[in-house]
């Protein structure tokens, strides 16, 4: 069940994104009165190959387009009259340039016909951020409310890195912060010779962050979760068939000793018995203002079997701030164009090595997870106005059947007044197809082996 969620939030998040993407190309094309053919939801065809398996879900025609929905989920097209793409139709190439042809406007028209896709994943991924402002605003942690409530829980990436749990984290890179949201933004883990300074007791230390630090994420834990604050062992709800059910723990029980050693955080709980091989178990709770003593046996078992309630920060730990819309709109294109900086910082690292790709990228399944196991609406346009600016920016890049390898050539024939040969420009998309198919093939294999192997 979970999967299917996971599964349908990505489906109709890219379902938004791509028809927006296709629009953009076709409310362009029809402005300068070219024809477009098709305009389809997913590929009616087996992607990359245009004359395999040629069916659609559904289609119906208006005017002179046919619109459908196909049954290939991994992208959509527009079928401009005149232009090759991925329905590689030569035949109509062959005859002469019709006036409502793509091939027959000025570079400058196709361009902007080119460029349309982009262009609205830009508007879209910006209006969804302002909205996100508007209607949602900010909510901060406070840092110095996390440091007076005990320090960071560490999990294990945390720990990989040398910080441990109880550390009060003071500043980034040299400077005093305000939020605690800041230690896990990606600018931070991104950034060259980033580190934290650590308060431990009452030594200082300083924690570098290595420059490939960041391929940890994706594989065990979250990049918003390998540092939280430390939050009380309280118990939520219980395990069937387990410790905690046997003993009688209730919901708003309280842990205060495992194994005669006191604990007042939930990471002490899971350091005292995760993995420890103990017959017997014994541990105190308060409840309202008892104390109760329990042992159980527990061979062969790996945790007492219960959920804490998972709130990181009373209110007053939170800072909470709500934005006008005329502010929103001023904050909105900031925070969607910080999406593009994080991808450029992210290729910079693949470039110099600091990170590699295998560990860098994901396909559908890894893109699924992200958005979690529950339906969150908020969590929901976070997701896709971070993937319209992302699809924005992988769009424009120059690799030829991308959006970005057509402006590249337009580009060139501005330029030099020379239009790439027919022969030259087919050519060129058959390479660019199978640059896609072959990162298609190894992001599918990469999400594949990573879930076997349990990263």
């Amino acid at each position: 069940m979970e999967g299917l969620i996971m599964t349908a939030q990505l489906l109709l998040s890219l379902s938004i994104l791509i028809v927006v993407h296709e629009w953009g190309h076709f409310f362009a094309a029809r402005t300068f009165n070219i024809k477009v053919e098709k305009f389809y939801l997913f590929f009616d065809f087996l992607f990359p190959m245009a004359n395999v398996l040629n069916f659609s879900l559904f289609k119906w025609k208006k005017g002179d387009t046919e619109y459908g929905v196909g049954w290939f989920p991994l992208g959509g097209y527009v079928k401009i009259a005149g232009m090759v793409d991925e329905s590689m139709d030569k035949e109509q190439m062959k005859q002469p340039p019709q006036p409502w042809e793509f091939r027959s406007k000025p570079a400058w028209q196709r361009l902007i016909v080119m460029l349309g896709g982009i262009i609205v994943n830009v508007i879209v991924g910006v209006l969804i951020f302002i909205g996100m402002t508007y209607f949602i605003g900010d909510r901060f942690i406070l840092n110095e409310y996390v440091n007076n409530h005990g320090g960071v829980e560490a999990r294990e990436i945390a720990q990989q890195l040398g910080i441990q749990s109880g550390d009060k984290i003071i500043k980034i890179n040299g400077k005093p912060f305000e939020y605690f949201d800041d230690v896990t933004k990606t600018d931070v883990l991104l950034s060259q010779n980033s580190s934290y300074s650590v308060l431990r007791g009452d030594q200082e230390l300083q924690i570098p962050i290595p420059a490939n630090f960041i391929e940890n994420f994706g594989k065990k834990e979250a990049m918003a979760n390998f540092l939280l604050p430390r939050t009380s062992p309280t118990v939520e709800s219980v395990l069937p068939k387990s410790v905690a059910e046997k003993v009688g723990l209730k919901q708003g029980d309280v842990f205060i000793e495992v194994q005669n050693t006191p604990v007042k955080y939930m990471d002490e709980v899971r350091a005292l018995v995760k993995n420890k091989q103990y017959d017997t178990i014994q541990f105190k709770v308060k409840r309202g203002n008892e104390v109760l003593s329990f042992k159980e046996y527990f061979k062969g078992q790996s945790s007492i079997g219960f959920y804490p309630i998972f709130q990181l920060v009373t209110p007053e730990g939170e800072k909470r701030i709500s934005y006008s819309l005329g502010q929103s709109i001023l904050l909105g294109p900031g925070r969607a164009f910080d999406v593009i900086g994080v991808q450029l910082k992210a290729f910079g690292k693949i470039f110099r090595r600091e990170i590699s790709m295998k560990n860098s990228l994901s396909g559908p399944i890894g893109m699924a997870k992200m958005y979690g196991s529950v339906w969150d609406w908020e969590r929901f346009w976070k997701m896709t106005g971070l993937l319209s600016m992302v699809l924005a920016f992988m769009n424009l890049l120059p690799i030829p059947a991308l959006d970005g390898g057509y402006v590249m050539f337009l580009l060139y024939e501005m330029i030099t007044g020379r239009e790439p040969s027919e022969k030259f420009f087919e050519n060129s998309i058959k390479v660019g197809m199978a640059i896609l198919l072959g990162l298609m093939v190894f992001v599918f294999y990469n999400d594949i082996a990573k879930m076997i192997m349990g990263n």
